[in-house]
């Protein structure tokens, strides 16, 4: 059974061990960027699997507007499962349904995205981070 936690005060070795385990591409050795990750984001849903950290959601919004979806990651273990999409959906909820849900996709990922509901853009720009 997947218990979810809308709790942000969240471990970082453990959200570093989901990030490790999904194959999504961040920096899970690096412990302390990971915790200014979590303490500066809006919102963060994470799953839980007899007591350990199976899948996140973090968010940065206005909660007016528009909402970034800045990582959904789910253990390669638990994939497949519906754990990403009901992370998403929390997501949805906690923002209301004045707010665009937002994000850049791996490229691995293209194809997933489209089936929680997202639509591609071709409108979207990014600068990339040096690190």
């Amino acid at each position: 059974m997947i218990v979810y936690s809308d709790d942000k005060e969240q471990n970082a070795r453990d959200v570093a061990e989901v990030f490790q385990k999904s194959g999504i591409k961040r920096p899970y050795d690096d412990v302390e960027r990971i915790q200014s990750m979590i303490d500066h984001s809006d919102i963060m849903i994470t799953a839980w699997a007899d007591g350990r950290m199976v899948g996140v959601a973090r968010a940065i919004t206005d909660y007016s507007y528009c909402c970034y979806l800045s990582d959904l990651a789910v253990d390669q273990e638990y994939q497949k499962q519906g754990i990403g999409k009901e992370l998403v959906q929390r997501i949805r909820t906690k923002i209301g349904d004045q707010c665009s849900l937002i994000l850049i996709s791996a490229p691995t990922a293209v194809d997933y995205y489209p089936s929680l509901g997202f639509e591609r853009s071709d409108k979207a720009f990014l600068i990339r981070r040096d690190q």
